[in-house]
């Protein structure tokens, strides 16, 4: 008589590129919100983009809500 064996392979763990994808994105969020006073428009617009600040006029209710200071 053959005897037939089931094997149950249980893959429940989350893959390590998903969980790098999702730091890089949470910091790069992080510091768009918290940190960004026109530095990520600065490499394009120059110094204007100091002046302008246009992604910390875009998320400023949400920096406050979050907690952090920006006037």
């Amino acid at each position: 008589m053959s005897q037939s064996r089931q094997i149950n392979v249980s893959k429940n763990d989350v893959p390590k590129l998903a969980i790098i994808a999702l730091a890089i994105v949470f910091a790069v969020g992080l510091f768009v919100v918290a940190f960004d006073q026109g530095h990520i428009f600065s490499v394009v617009l120059g110094e204007s983009a100091y002046e302008n600040m246009y992604l910390h006029e875009l998320t400023h209710d949400m920096r406050h809500a979050a907690g952090f200071p920006c006037h």
